[in-house]
Parts: structure tokens; sequence; C-alpha cells
């Protein structure tokens, strides 16, 4: 038998529990505390690793905790409380810090090797929702996440516990990252993979065009004669250059209209008086989003690269940019 979905109660219920959750974390900002600081304190201060731990709907508040200090700057990593008792506690050194996390305070599995911990790990940071809970009481710091009730309709579901839970993990970690000084480029190091990593880990060396498959041509070549090069290499544009193979200018898509517009045969006229002189340039240990924001302040799709007296050593367009993802 399908259930048929009241509407109307579907919307109460969703925003019940969107202001419920929202109350509780609110209220944690009103009872934090010095503890707070302390557990601050002990994750930078940590000379070995975080281990995180928690079980159930913990336990995944627990897991992503610990993905986000590794990934701002405190090495981290989760261990499952049921596989500490039986083998996973020999990765726990006396230079880490542990932290248990569980709303009541007292899941058995642990409570059943938090005694151990205490002697092997450096130092213990419990994170509950009871003060007067068993581990709080054993532990270093405690930060409680106690909320009045849950956002399910039977006070019942780990809903609004979970979301604060949530809320004060991502505070501690933030904080520790702030006083550790971990910045947008550290950050970035972290994350080779996403959008961030590549716009601050991209230099215009990685994405630039070289050699042959750069389009060149000699300062006193015709219009005609940067027609073939510009065709062969497509790239909407060639670089016009000295004896030297210093930038003398550009001709591009534009300036080839701008001629097309003359009446007469434009084939051989000299490239050096139609051609945009002074073009812009970047080096090519720049990172490849400068190279963006110039191209497009300038309205342009093209740039050269060149070394620091001018010669030409690259080039690179928007679709080069769009294929290494920096755009």
């Amino acid at each position: 038998m399908i259930a048929k979905i009241n509407g109307e109660r579907a919307l109460e219920l969703a925003r019940e529990v969107l202001v419920t959750e929202a109350d509780a974390v609110r209220a944690l900002a009103d009872r934090i505390d010095g503890s707070f600081v302390a557990a601050v304190e002990l994750l930078l201060n940590c000379q070995g690793r975080v281990v995180v731990s928690g079980i159930g709907k913990s336990g995944h508040i627990a897991r992503k905790l610990a993905a986000t200090l590794a990934s701002t700057g405190t090495p981290a990593f989760f261990v499952h409380p049921a596989e500490a008792s039986h083998g996973d506690l020999g990765m726990v050194t006396r230079e880490d810090v542990f932290v248990a996390m569980s709303n009541s305070g007292e899941t058995d599995e642990l409570i059943s090797i938090i005694q151990l911990v205490k002697r092997t790990a450096g130092h213990v940071i419990a994170i509950t929702g009871r003060a007067e809970s068993s581990l709080a009481k054993v532990a270093d710091v405690h930060l409680e996440a106690r909320v009045d009730k849950e956002a399910c309709p039977n006070n019942l579901a780990p809903t609004a516990s979970t979301t604060a839970a949530l809320a004060l993990t991502d505070a501690l970690a933030i904080a520790v990252m702030d006083a550790r000084g971990f910045g947008a480029e550290d950050f970035a190091r972290s994350h080779p993979g996403g959008a961030l990593g590549r716009r601050l880990l991209t230099y215009v060396r990685d994405v630039m065009r070289t050699g042959d498959a750069v389009p060149r041509i000699g300062i006193e070549a015709t219009v005609a004669d940067a027609l073939f090069e510009i065709t062969a290499k497509r790239m909407g544009m060639t670089a016009v250059v000295d004896a030297g193979q210093h930038v003398a200018g550009i001709f591009t898509d534009g300036d080839l209209r701008r001629v097309l517009s003359r009446e007469g045969d434009f084939r051989a006229l000299k490239l050096v008086d139609v051609m945009t002189h002074a073009p812009r340039v970047i080096g090519p240990d720049h990172l490849a989003v400068a190279a963006v924001d110039v191209m497009e302040k300038n309205r342009i799709s093209q740039m050269l690269v060149t070394d620091a007296a001018g010669v030409l050593i690259g080039a690179l367009n928007t679709n080069d940019l769009l294929a290494a993802k920096v755009i």
C-alpha cells in the first residue's frame, strides 16, 4: 500500500524541523565558553594526530569532523569505537588527541575503551549532550552540545542533536584553522582536484602553448602571411615578432575584421601597419587566474606569454583556460 502525501502537513513539518534545528544551533552560541577555547588549544598544540570516534549518528558527525580538520591543516582520522577495542586502538599514540562524540555520553562502545584511551592518548576531548555523563566526566575538556528537543515529532530520532553537534564541530575546526593561520593557498594544496585548487595552483606555464604550437610571424610579413599562420595554428591570432623573437605586436581576428572593412586588396598590406601594437602579455610564473582577470578586463580572448626580456615563449586563449578548468 502506498501512503498518500499530505502536502500541507509536509510543508508544516519541514518548517518546524528547520526552526527547531536553527534554534538548537543558536542556543549553542549562547552557551559556548572557555571549554571551547581549551579544546582549540589542545587541537592546535597536538604534536601527533587528532583521532575522532563515535558510533551511529554521532559517528557520522565524527567522520565529518575528522575530514574537516584534515582538510584545514590538522592531521586527523576517524576510528570506529568497536574496531578500536579489537586492535585499531593501536593507531593512537601519546602524541595524539582523542575526540569522543556521543549525544548521551554513555555509548557502551566508547565507555568500554575510554580508560584505555586516557592512558594511550595525550588528551581526551568529549563532545556530548550531557555534562554529567560518563564521557564528560573522564575527558580533559568537555564540549556540551545539548539540545532541548529533537526535531523529530516523537522527540526520538537524532535530528536537532546531530545538527547542533555538526555545527559545534565545524566551529571547532574553523577556530583551529584560523589559529593555525591556514589560508587559501594552504587550502588549495589540500584540495588540488577542486576548483579552488586549480585556480590557486595552476600557473600560466602549466596551460600555455609552446614551441611550434605558438602562432608567430616576422615583423616584415604581410596580412596574407598572417592569415596562413592564424589558420594553421587555430588560436584566432598570431604574434608578431622581430628578429630576436621579441614581441612587436599581435594580429587577431578582430584586427582582420577591421582590415576587411577597408577598400582594395588587403592581402599585400604590411602587418606592422594594421596589427595591434603593445599587446597585453603575461609571464609564465603568474597564476593562470591572473591571465583570466586581464583577459576579462580588456575583453580579449588571447594572450602572449613572454620572458623578462620580452621574448615570446608561449601563448594561451580562453579555450586553453577552459580546458584546464581555471574558468
